[in-house]
């Protein structure tokens, strides 16, 4: 089955942990309700600053913060352009995204939407 997946990266302040998990899984029940087949929220453990390139890198880390890799996956890009229009409308998720009251920074906030290559289960 072809599958799609919208990936993220996203620096988190330590101190915001907490917050930040609330409100990802307030996100991952909408995403689901609207119909997105997965949706993982992974905080950094054994994840090093790379010489050239790395996901602190990517994120231009600082000391405070740590890394945050989520995805959704979805049936096609039809399906997840059909999820993600509801998704963004919703007023649950329209009340979270308030970036003065988001617990990272939303303007650091890496994302995009990406073809499966190989999907082994």
């Amino acid at each position: 089955m072809p599958r799609y997946v919208d990936g993220f990266v996203v620096p988190v302040p330590k101190k915001n942990l907490p917050a930040y998990r609330v409100l990802a899984r307030k996100g991952g029940k909408i995403w689901l309700e609207h119909g997105a087949l997965e949706y993982m929220e992974c905080v950094a453990d054994d994840v090093k600053v790379g010489k050239r390139t790395s996901f602190p890198r990517s994120a231009k880390l600082k000391p405070t913060e740590t890394v945050i890799f989520s995805y959704v996956v979805y049936k096609s890009r039809a399906h997840r352009d059909r999820v993600v229009k509801k998704v963004m409308v919703d007023p649950r998720l329209l009340r979270m995204m308030d970036p003065e009251s988001l617990p990272f920074d939303g303007k650091r906030m890496i994302y995009g939407g990406f073809k499966v290559l190989v999907f082994a289960a």
